[in-house]
């Protein structure tokens, strides 16, 4: 469905992936089903495509077709799920990591500042914790950590002094809320860049998003069979700092870790060695794939 979530660097993804038509497959983040199609476009008969997702919105947009088993879970799920399924390995995995822009585009679902509604922010409508409840029940210190770790945020004592301020008059209910209570520390000309990581931090917060991709990082290895394909795209620069030290190190450290002989102790072994980025042609028809990096790596002997 393109008016859920045009798929960002569809033909680079294709090509990391490098298909085998008999193939066994995962996308890890099902979405609207663009990439989706795609691989199932280049498989076979005898192909399976595993898709993950747990938004139940993207049950809208499922493919009827029998080379397609979908699992309404969370990626951190992909091993547990695999196993279940009797299937030992795969060829490759695909994770196109972040918010939909057809989740963004929900006003009810809290996730962009565009819009009045609920500051809820949850992926899973299952999950307890929004948005709402860090900021009306978190504390000064916990506020304070959430935002400096997943919002990068400068004058961090300020906005938090400010949050707090805000909820003895009242409860945060909805973005507006949010918004008001930081009015007067937005900087001129950066609104939506200071909001946005005001957004992002709590966002990651509720999904526990950096959490879960370390743990799918680690699974995906195990699941790999020997040159198969590890595809990431990210959209900011916490996600893609994790992916990159993984893919060079194997762990989220950076540790450069060597064997008894001084060889480097890496299960992937990179293919692009600098992260590949949307044309000027794509970023023309779809613009907010602005952001998106792509790294490709494979299962090292």
């Amino acid at each position: 469905m393109t008016d859920y979530h045009k798929p960002a660097l569809l033909e680079e993804t294709l090509q990391g992936l490098a298909i085998k038509p008999d193939g066994c497959y995962v996308d890890a983040t099902y979405g609207g089903g663009g990439h989706a199609r795609a691989i199932l476009d280049e498989l076979s008969e005898k192909g399976l495509l595993l898709a993950f997702d747990q938004d139940p919105d993207a049950r809208a947009n499922l493919v009827e077709d029998k080379r397609l088993l979908f699992v309404p879970q969370n990626f951190i799920y992909l091993k547990n799920f695999l196993k279940v399924n009797q299937i030992q390995s795969v060829d490759g995995i695909l994770a196109d990591f972040g918010v939909s822009f057809h989740q963004f585009d929900q006003a009810e679902r809290g996730f962009s500042f565009r819009f009045d509604g609920p500051l809820d922010m949850r992926m899973d409508q299952k999950r307890e914790l929004t948005a709402a409840k860090i900021l009306n029940d978190y504390s000064e210190e916990k506020l304070q950590a959430v935002l400096k770790k997943y919002g990068e945020l400068k004058n961090l004592s300020a906005i938090v002094k400010r949050l707090m301020a805000y909820r003895k008059e009242g409860e945060f209910t909805t973005t507006t809320d949010l918004k008001t209570a930081l009015a007067d520390l937005v900087p001129v000309k950066h609104e939506h860049k200071f909001l946005a990581q005001v957004f992002q931090a709590l966002r990651i917060e509720v999904n526990e998003e950096l959490v879960a991709i370390e743990r799918f990082l680690e699974q995906s290895v195990d699941l790999l069979n020997k040159d198969g394909r590890l595809v990431l795209i990210t959209y900011h620069s916490l996600e893609d700092r994790l992916v990159k030290n993984f893919i060079r190190t194997g762990n989220f450290q950076a540790k450069q870790e060597k064997d008894f002989y001084g060889n480097l102790i890496r299960p992937l072994e990179p293919i692009n060695r600098k992260p590949i980025v949307p044309s000027d042609d794509e970023l023309m028809q779809n613009k907010r794939a602005r952001s998106a990096k792509l790294r490709i790596a494979k299962k090292a002997a």
